[in-house]
């Protein structure tokens, strides 16, 4: 008797659109590989994987394995060069050879390295003992690295790696906190409407009115503080209006519904009314709409990384990736650029396809 009866239960909403998301191929293998990137991102932010990528394994601009060692020996040979006499005044040998020649009585008072130097002592600690500062010497650096090195001999897939995990954590930190912002003014503004829907409308055309990338590069500007927290504030201060004018539209037409005024019926209050009752059958534009910010937020970050109002020195992200390899390109140093680039366009195109889906999976009209 039960099993019958449970069989007559038609699905929820969340399992039908599971539903048809198994359907579609094309969301899976999106969902599998923004999974991917996700796995990626909880194993570097342990530790795991990618922890130490400002080592200096490798000559500077190793080139690519695939490519051959070949292309780097001219660096290696420019590396490999013996040592001046003093590495802080390469011209020391020749002053002297002319105030000799000259004939004068200038005093030279002559150390180690050639001339009295207050920072002889710490030069020569760098340059004779690099195991004492961390760096592997010259001779123990590699000439090639799988996909290359950066100009201090970075590893790039690691460095790619660590990119990624600051910008993922940006997008998804901004993606949610601008949701959240949406769905709070949507539903106070669609919920009571009146002089409360008008002020909310009123902030809502102050922020659409400017350009919206002009909208946080202005913003940051302002700021002044590079940082990671300064950039998932910018995004989700700038962010919100796209999600408050969905939810706005969905509270609004369903504040008359009847299951709302049975609520209201019984004594519910407007908080319950609005977060226990409507809010559950409007959280899946909530859900489409971190999903969409997430995709334009990584691409905001990497923008104003690349524009120098990103991440700080000593942080890594995609956008920084791209600002170092524009001068890089110029020396014919590619891979830093592509590493980066096609990161984020595998991570971009993926999250763009499985937002598709799950917006078509969660769609009512498709019941």
């Amino acid at each position: 008797m039960n099993s019958a009866s449970d069989n007559n239960v038609s699905p929820g909403l969340w399992a039908l659109a599971w539903r048809r998301l198994r359907a579609d191929s094309v969301a899976m293998i999106a969902l599998a590989i923004v999974s991917s990137f996700m796995l990626i991102l909880l194993l570097s932010g342990a530790g795991l994987i990618a922890a130490d990528w400002e080592q200096e394994t490798a000559l500077s601009y190793a080139p690519p394995s695939f490519i051959g060692a070949d292309a780097s020996a001219a660096v290696e040979a420019q590396a490999t060069e013996p040592l001046p006499e003093n590495p802080l005044d390469p011209l020391a040998d020749i002053l002297r050879q002319l105030r000799k020649t000259a004939n004068t009585d200038i005093p030279v008072i002559v150390d180690s390295y050639g001339i009295t130097d207050p920072l002889a002592k710490e030069m020569s600690e760098i340059y004779t003992e690099p195991a004492k500062t961390g760096k592997a010497s010259v001779a123990e650096r590699l000439s090639t690295l799988p996909f290359g090195a950066d100009k201090w001999g970075h590893d790039i897939i690691k460095k790619t790696i660590k990119g990624a995990e600051t910008s993922i954590v940006v997008g998804l930190v901004a993606a949610f906190l601008a949701t959240l912002l949406g769905t709070l003014f949507g539903a106070f503004s669609g919920y009571f409407g009146g002089r409360v829907d008008d002020l909310f409308n009123w902030f809502y055309s102050i922020f659409t009115s400017i350009p919206y990338l002009l909208l946080i590069l202005s913003v940051a500007a302002v700021l002044q503080q590079k940082g990671i927290t300064t950039i998932i504030l910018i995004l989700a201060f700038t962010g919100w209006t796209g999600p408050f004018r969905l939810i706005r539209a969905e509270y609004m037409k369903h504040k008359s519904r009847e299951y709302v005024w049975a609520a209201d019926a019984i004594g519910a209050s407007h908080f319950r009314k609005m977060f226990i009752h409507i809010f559950p059958n409007i959280s899946h534009v909530a859900l489409v709409q971190v999903s969409i910010l997430v995709v334009g937020f990584i691409k905001s970050e990497v923008i104003l990384s690349f524009l120098g109002f990103g991440v700080p020195v000593g942080v890594v992200s995609w956008g920084s990736m791209l600002n170092e390899a524009q001068n890089e390109l110029i020396l014919g140093k590619w891979w830093q650029l592509t590493a980066a680039t096609a990161a984020m366009a595998v991570l971009v195109t993926a999250f763009s396809l499985f937002t598709d889906a799950l917006r078509d999976a969660l769609d009512p009209k498709l019941k």
